[in-house]
């Protein structure tokens, strides 16, 4: 295999496929999505207060479960404190160094807040469908805010160890009784990026139609694990997809504190039942 050329198309960028150089479709939205890829080196240009509302604005118009809007966001600025999170989740230098630090956060405290005022029940917010809802609200806010801050040329990444300490990151942030957090989001301006797309699975293994297909589905993963291992040692690394999964999801060590998230959701009022 040769290495994908930087200024290839994004599709064959994204799926190391000689077969697969282009879509069906093509607009400046897709070339955005298309384009992705976490960013770790961020310049100090700060992020400014109008620009976090755009990109909350564009969070806030991914949908959401019968409109209960169960999500918030925090937008970390202050330095110490964002040095205090990149502590907590991984010691991970590049959330102290991004200009602004969001950490999305399922939130049924304001649903909890209005039955108190209202003197109602809310039994319904202890089930395991409200956590799900709540997290799941969460994501797809944030991925909008992801589309939205590279549509203005900013570069993200994604931070779930969060979850490696959430209720001292729910303790930082102020957290209110059943707010959660859930992943955080470094924004900033790239410096320095040189990360490159990141070849994803063949559109068959996770493409199926009508009914699902695992032969289909498992077919290409030795020839995926070809084409992430080339992109690895671009970056200078050594691994496959099939060792890397494995390895993540081997036991409860291998979660890094995250196999006591039910205990967590319970402390911070998510008994999910």
């Amino acid at each position: 295999m040769t290495s994908a050329p930087t200024n290839a198309a994004p599709v064959y960028r994204r799926y190391r496929n000689p077969d697969l150089t282009e879509l069906a479709h093509s607009n400046d939205t897709l070339d955005v999505l298309l384009r992705h890829h976490s960013v770790r080196n961020f310049s100090p240009e700060p992020i400014d207060t109008a620009t976090l509302e755009t990109i909350a604005a564009a969070a806030q118009s991914a949908p959401t479960s019968s409109n209960l809007q169960a999500w918030s966001v925090v937008a970390v600025r202050e330095t110490a404190r964002k040095s205090r999170l990149a502590s907590l989740a991984g010691d991970q230098g590049f959330i102290a160094q991004a200009p602004v630090f969001l950490v999305f956060v399922a939130d049924l405290g304001r649903a909890r807040r209005l039955a108190e005022r209202h003197d109602v029940p809310l039994g319904g917010a202890d089930y395991l469908e409200s956590t799900l809802l709540g997290f799941i609200d969460a994501a797809l806010a944030a991925q909008n805010a992801v589309v939205a801050a590279e549509s203005l040329g900013l570069g993200t990444v994604y931070v779930g160890a969060v979850r490696n300490n959430p209720e001292a990151i729910s303790d930082e942030l102020g957290l209110p009784p059943g707010a959660f957090p859930v992943f955080g989001l470094a924004i900033g301006r790239p410096d320095g990026d040189s990360a490159g797309i990141k070849p994803r699975l063949p559109l068959s293994a996770v493409l199926h139609h009508d009914t699902y297909d695992s032969d289909a589905a498992d077919a290409g993963i030795a020839v995926y694990d070809e084409r992430l291992a080339e992109y690895n040692r671009e970056q200078g690394r050594e691994s496959q997809w099939t060792t890397a999964v494995l390895s993540r999801l081997r036991d409860a060590s291998s979660l890094k504190g995250r196999d006591r998230i039910r205990d967590a959701l319970a402390s911070r009022g998510w008994p999910s039942r």
